[in-house]
């Protein structure tokens, strides 16, 4: 239900940033400019699009859920008073999400509002993405680890790491070859040789450093498994952030422009403008969604607060995420003698009330700042945002070096704390 609501705000903002929208609402709706004036939104409804509207909504909704971030503190059990309103009222909830939206437009002074309300949704957008980069690192550790163990009972699982590695590492030096042939050109696209050559060095490095020596004695569970996986994301980053810069345009020998620096054969997927947004805008929306879902979870929180199983502890298995095969707990064998809620209730509630609020406030601080373009909120509009920006491109680019860098820290801080016990 809180997905829902979230999904449900970001489709009105992606509406309020949308010119067609906006045209389509003058030509149907019969006395659209009385209705504007009669809700004070301005002659044509401006106050109700562009960049300042979204930033509006995007407020209401981290108020929404800062409030329930604030209510759900040190819940253990899942029965008490105030777990029943994390988990009902969603009628009131509804409301009180509308009514915090829609108040927004009503704070005085709408300028110096905005104006600092931009940098706020900047660090949260930055936070949020920086706790994904380190769930994305932990995994890699995770794996490793998981199949590594299982190497002492059975010899296969050696050929498992191989081969998934080779796989990696396969598709990571494809990737950047792919970006070389079709994003540099012999003239020019210099910004892009040099994102590939720094990229492509930082994978080289990872690797070099995850199998060196000094950190093998600390690590014995550091490998290429871990690297590869990090490389592949990195290549993902570098692929999704040429995809986003505005391609060079150059006159050519008969005095026409050019545009240079993007692969010829996406030319032809960029003339349905209107599905291109669409479908471009539904897979941001997922994957943004995924991500709050899998970053609430009890594994996700243990994670960000270093809380990790002993190697020792560890049963190899392909579907390493999920629990052991073929152990039946105490509620699953309660669940097969008749139907019941399972309350999991041995560490607490099973996952974090108030981090799951408060990745959900992140979001929509990451939702505000992409939807509106990040920092060319003036001109944005969700028609182009496909088109390539030069912020969204850094803001990518910032992410590969991040994500890069927490790998390195997890590689490195044993070597800096001998004393400390890492289990990653």
């Amino acid at each position: 239900m809180y997905a829902l609501y979230f999904i449900l705000v970001s489709v009105l903002c992606c509406m309020m940033m949308s010119q067609t929208v906006a045209n389509e609402m003058k030509e149907h709706i019969p006395f659209f400019e009385d209705i504007c004036k009669g809700i004070k939104a301005g002659d044509t409804c401006e106050k109700l699009v562009g960049y300042s509207a979204v930033y509006r909504v995007c407020f209401g909704m981290a108020c929404f859920f800062s409030i329930f971030c604030l209510l759900t503190i040190n819940i253990n059990n899942s029965k008490s008073c105030r777990a029943y309103i994390h988990n009902g009222f969603w009628f009131f909830k509804l409301l009180l999400l509308g009514a915090m939206c829609s108040g927004a437009f009503f704070i005085p002074d709408q300028e110096t509002f905005l104006n600092a309300w931009r940098y706020v949704g900047a660090i949260g957008a930055f936070i949020f993405i920086g706790i994904q980069l380190f769930l994305i690192v932990d995994f890699a550790h995770k794996w490793n680890k998981n199949w590594t163990a299982g190497t002492v009972h059975n010899k296969l699982w050696y050929a498992s790491l191989a081969l998934v590695t080779l796989i990696m590492y396969s598709i990571a030096t494809g990737g950047l070859i792919f970006m070389a042939v079709f994003y540099t050109q012999r003239d020019g696209c210099m910004e892009n040789k040099i994102l590939l050559g720094v990229n492509g060095g930082l994978c080289l490095l990872i690797s070099l450093v995850a199998i060196s020596p000094c950190v093998q004695n600390r690590q014995p569970h550091s490998g290429l498994l871990q690297s590869g996986l990090i490389s592949c994301y990195v290549t993902y980053l570098t692929f999704s952030a040429l995809s986003s810069k505005p391609g060079e345009v150059v006159l050519d020998e008969h005095g026409k422009n050019v545009t240079i620096c993007v692969p010829d054969l996406g030319q032809d997927l960029y003339r349905d403008k209107n599905l291109v947004t669409g479908l471009g805008t539904t897979l941001l929306f997922v994957c943004i969604l995924y991500s709050c879902l899998t970053s609430t979870t009890r594994s996700s929180s243990d994670a960000l607060q270093g809380r990790y199983a002993a190697p020792e502890q560890e049963v190899a298995r392909c579907c390493f995420c999920f629990g052991p095969y073929g152990e039946d707990t105490e509620e699953q064998q309660n669940m097969k003698e008749g139907p019941g809620v399972i309350y999991d209730e041995k560490k607490g509630t099973v996952y974090s009330y108030s981090y799951f609020h408060f990745v959900f406030l992140l979001a929509s601080l990451y939702v505000m700042m992409t939807v509106t373009n990040w920092f060319n909120y003036e001109s944005a509009n969700i028609e182009t945002f496909f088109n390539g920006s030069w912020s969204i491109f850094w803001v990518k680019t910032a992410s590969c070096w991040m994500c890069v860098l927490l790998y390195l820290c997890t590689l490195v801080a044993p070597l800096c704390c001998p004393s400390r016990q890492f289990y990653v």
